[in-house]
């Protein structure tokens, strides 16, 4: 008979709860159901003056003010929580999800008043970063080789000088460009 092996079974608890949970959460904010909406909002807070409206309910209002960014988000959620069942994705799903529960837990520490929401954001990020340890050897070997570079043959200081030359005109035309289409553009009603 095989060997009990704790890491593993600890991996497979993690991947499954947080796809559980993310699943839920991003499929709610996929279907409009998790924030408030123009047409779904709690009765008479339209009418207060934004100064009395709570931080949860201006955040609730604010993040259900764009489908668009609901979608996007709850998207994300489904497809890192999704990546998660596959031992070949698990990493990917991990990665994609690590930024968006920090994002949450900055979001609820500072926009909610109640800290049920960011203790259960606080395990998934938790969870997340379990599934890293456990695979570290992999991270690790992905870390060396995307830090590792060749040795660079010296080169003259009049090389370095043409060559930081070169990019600090595309630096330039890039920005040129970037403040036309925002002159074009224009910032927004903000």
């Amino acid at each position: 008979m095989k060997r009990f092996n704790f890491k593993e079974i600890l991996e497979i608890v993690c991947r499954l709860y947080v796809f559980f949970f993310l699943t839920a959460y991003g499929l709610g904010k996929v279907i409009g159901g998790q924030f408030y909406t123009a047409t779904r909002m709690p009765d008479g807070l339209d009418l207060l003056p934004i100064g009395q409206v709570t931080d949860f309910d201006l955040a609730w209002v604010f993040m259900g003010r764009s489908y668009g960014y609901m979608l996007y988000i709850g998207l994300a959620e489904v497809i890192g929580a999704v990546l998660l069942l596959s031992n070949k994705t698990k990493l990917i799903g991990t990665l994609i999800l690590i930024p968006i529960m920090v994002n949450v837990i900055v979001f609820d520490i500072f926009f909610l008043n109640e800290f049920g929401a960011l203790a259960s954001a606080i395990i998934y990020f938790i969870m997340l970063l379990l599934i890293l340890w456990i695979n570290k050897d992999k991270i690790m070997l992905v870390i060396k080789t995307l830090t590792h570079f060749d040795a660079v043959a010296k080169t003259s200081t009049k090389e370095k000088i043409i060559k930081y030359a070169y990019v600090l005109l595309i630096i330039l035309i890039v920005f040129a460009f970037n403040q036309f289409l925002v002159s074009w553009f224009g910032y927004g009603a903000g």
